[in-house]
């Protein structure tokens, strides 16, 4: 075994010699009953003492640092786990309200489309097709949390956004093309009407037997101008279809000639100028009288000087009158058909035969019916299909 020597004068020696004084060898006396023991401390013993406190001591200390490093990483663990929260809340914030976005988005085209339909209520159905179209493609996109974004920039889920901001465009442009249709139709009806003599605005205006509560307009159809515009537009469109589909524009009777026109002429009687407010249609006894246009029977009965009179009501104050009838076949409040029966010919009242006298009347006053009789084929067919909307409207409601 080797022995280790140190330098006298070495510094480890220096210290051991340190220690050693520091601990020199101690006695203690202790007294019992007169008698008096000591206890020797060595050197040795000290040293070995003192080395095991500092032995304590470093663990504790070692402990204490330990649990004082732990605890300041979970500290910092948890500031970390904060801050991914609120990075969390944060992008869930920026989720939310882009969900709102594309939320809104949606809600303005599904209430812009109920509005659409709601005017289309008129039947605008020449642009039927477009408008189920421009339904089926106006599907809001599915924003439930397992679609929506959870990670990356909010920017990346846009185009979904601008999806439904092109959507709202094409809806947009639809209802000026819907605008645009039911423009140029309300030209035709209201060309159709001046070719039976008669302004189309005096229809618009005098808007007899109307009434009810007044309910404004709400939701967007009030605060969308161009809906508003629609709104009104294709009201007035429904309002002159409605007049031209009251226009007679049937012959009342199967005879091929009149034998006395619509003007001024001479008395039959007295020979004296007289004003002829209607036109006379010849024909034997009996011969059928049929509606010029459809409506609801007004009167049947007696009046001076036609005799026994059938008269029509067509709406929008058009009335046909049926005059010197040998016998009826309606009676008042009945609802007639163009074409269908409503009396016989005759020759009762102010009258030198067997005639049918024939008026139309706009609001009262007699006007010319061969304007109504005599109308050309592209005015029949735009008055026909003006019926055929209104019959669907009718059925639809």
């Amino acid at each position: 075994m080797a022995i280790i020597k140190f330098s006298p004068n070495s510094a480890l020696s220096k210290a051991v010699k340190s220690l050693v004084a520091l601990a020199p060898e101690r006695e203690i006396f202790l007294r019992s009953g007169g008698t008096v023991k000591f206890v020797r401390i060595s050197t040795r013993v000290q040293l070995a003492l003192a080395s095991l406190i500092v032995l304590l001591l470093g663990g504790w200390g070692i402990a204490t640092g330990a649990m004082l490093w732990s605890q300041a990483h979970i500290s910092f663990e948890r500031a970390t786990l904060e801050r991914q929260r609120a990075s969390v809340i944060d992008r869930q914030a920026s989720v939310d309200a882009y969900r709102s976005s594309v939320s809104d988005i949606a809600k303005d085209i599904e209430a812009r489309q109920a509005a659409i339909e709601e005017i289309m209520g008129v039947d605008e159905d020449d642009a039927a097709a477009a408008l189920a179209k421009a339904k089926g493609a106006q599907t809001a996109p599915k924003t439930d949390s397992a679609a929506a974004p959870t990670s990356g920039k909010i920017s990346a889920a846009s185009p979904e956004t601008a999806r439904l901001a092109q959507l709202r465009d094409r809806q947009a442009d639809f209802v000026q093309r819907l605008a645009g249709t039911a423009q140029a139709r309300l030209a035709k009806v209201e060309q159709a009407i001046r070719s039976f003599g008669l302004n189309p605005a005096t229809f618009d205006k005098r808007q007899r037997g109307m009434g009810g509560p007044y309910v404004p307009v709400r939701g967007i159809i009030a605060s969308d101008p161009e809906l508003r515009d629609l709104a009104t537009l294709l009201g007035r469109l429904n309002v002159m279809e409605s007049t031209l589909a009251t226009i007679p524009s049937g012959r009342p009777t199967a005879a091929p000639m009149e034998t006395s026109s619509y003007g001024y002429r001479r008395d039959p009687f007295n020979g004296l100028p007289a004003f002829h407010a209607g036109i006379d249609f010849p024909g034997s006894l009996g011969q059928s009288i049929t509606a010029a246009a459809s409506g609801k029977v007004s009167f049947v009965g007696k009046q001076p000087g036609y005799g026994n009179v059938v008269e029509v009501d067509h709406g929008n104050g058009i009335v046909t009158r049926y005059a010197h009838l040998s016998g009826f076949g309606a009676r008042v409040g009945d609802k007639v058909a163009r074409g269908q029966a409503i009396a016989r010919m005759g020759s009762t009242g102010r009258s030198t035969g067997t005639h049918l006298h024939f008026e139309v009347r706009v609001h009262g006053a007699a006007v010319n019916p061969r304007r109504f009789l005599e109308a050309r084929e592209d005015v029949l067919e735009v008055q026909q299909l003006a019926k055929e909307r209104l019959v669907r409207s009718s059925d639809r409601g």
